[in-house]
């Protein structure tokens, strides 16, 4: 099978790889450059911690608010829009003179950021349909490649130009010239419209049965547990190393490590969707990171990052492949799973530090074990509701 049904399926799957790169970059900004940012405004660190607040609450708004847009407009024009926004943002961030104009172009870039991201993923499911899976999980590889890439334009900003806004500035022209490629192909047409058309009708937009509720929901929950298990591991694991006696430099390499086994392992699964089911993935990721978290008193630091890393990486695209399989995604649905991730991003982490208080560090593997069980038991009721379709 050619690995592109035609130029044009080359072209536009390209250019959403480049878009996700892009606004892996713009959310990888943030954390390195919050020392700086704090300096700028005169914010403690506790109060330029409200612009992680800001940046999630403008991604749920924008992922509900994208799924409507995209099913009612030309999808690449509203991309565009967003990128013209993200860029704008982008420009505007390092320049602003007080913490509450930058929290409110956070909270813009937010929405900008996360609806280009669910905006690509809908259109790359109409563009690929069931053959979407290896082509997710690349696209998704593309913007953990951004979040590696985003820090080391931070130093290389500071270390030629003594600023780093130049690191905001470089990322929001690489974001503008997404509108080359945007522009220079219509977007796919979701199935119904195609189908409707070969029928000689109205495009109809579906209407989701009981058994596409349920779907839905289960969907939603399972991957509000996911992105509450990744966000919470890449946040918690120096603070809990730290308290388990391991040195400030050590720790803080394994969040690096944890990035970089989930970058190679989206690669990874790139060929293996086209080799096994995406059922057995699943499974294979889940019993990789429960197993990493129940051995995380007893092994090295470093070998649970890289293992538990490498459980996270599949689960996220291939979850999002399984959605077009057992139903139609439209842009309003996909809209509904970032929402959810959105909650599992906020709500997870902000449990983990209460936790960890209360129960101290030995509840931390005990915690992320609990959300890979979660996660098992989510998958097995989603293969159930879908044998009984």
């Amino acid at each position: 099978m050619p690995l592109f049904q035609s130029a044009y399926h080359r072209r536009v799957t390209l250019t959403y790889f480049l878009a996700f790169v892009a606004i892996g970059l713009t959310g990888g900004l943030l954390g390195p450059a919050l020392p700086h940012l704090a300096e700028m405004t005169g914010a403690s660190m506790s109060q330029i911690a409200l612009l992680f607040t800001a940046r999630a609450l403008g991604n749920m708004l924008g992922s509900v608010s994208v799924g409507v847009l995209v099913d009612r407009l030309p999808g690449h024009p509203v991309l565009m829009a967003m990128v013209v926004i993200m860029a704008l943002g982008l420009g505007l961030a390092p320049l602003s003179p007080s913490l509450g104009l930058l929290i409110g172009v956070i909270f813009v870039m937010g929405f900008a950021e996360v609806s280009i991201n669910a905006g690509s993923n809908t259109l790359l499911l109409w563009t690929h349909r069931q053959a979407a899976g290896p082509y997710i999980s690349a696209l998704h590889f593309c913007f953990a490649l951004g979040n590696m890439l985003a820090p080391l334009a931070v130093v290389a900003a500071i270390h030629w130009t003594g600023q780093f806004q130049w690191a905001f500035w470089l990322v929001g022209l690489y974001g503008l010239s997404l509108l080359f490629w945007l522009r220079r192909d219509p977007g796919p047409r979701p199935p119904e419209a195609d189908r409707s058309d070969a029928a000689g009708g109205e495009r109809a937009t579906p209407s989701p049965g009981r058994g596409d509720t349920r779907l839905l929901g289960t969907l939603m929950l399972l991957f509000s547990l996911y992105v509450g298990a990744e966000i919470t591991f890449a946040g918690w694991i120096t603070a809990y190393a730290v308290l388990q006696g391991e040195p400030g430099e050590g720790a803080a390499l394994l969040v690096t490590l944890f990035w970089l086994a989930l970058s190679a392992g989206r690669l990874l699964a790139i060929p293996l969707l086209r080799l096994i089911s995406p059922w057995w993935l699943l499974l294979g990721c889940l019993g990789l990171g429960l197993a990493s978290a129940l051995a995380m008193p007893w092994l090295p630091l470093w070998l649970i990052a890289l293992g538990y890393g490498l459980a996270a990486s599949a689960i996220f695209p291939t979850l999002f492949s399984l959605c077009n399989r057992l139903m139609s995604m439209s842009g309003k649905r996909t809209g509904l799973v970032f929402l959810a991730s959105g909650l599992g991003a906020m709500l997870v982490p902000s449990l983990t530090g209460p936790l960890l208080d209360s129960a101290g560090a030995q509840a931390f593997p005990w915690l992320l074990a609990a959300l890979m069980g979660l996660l098992l038991l989510g998958v097995a009721l989603l293969w159930r509701l879908a044998r009984g379709r």
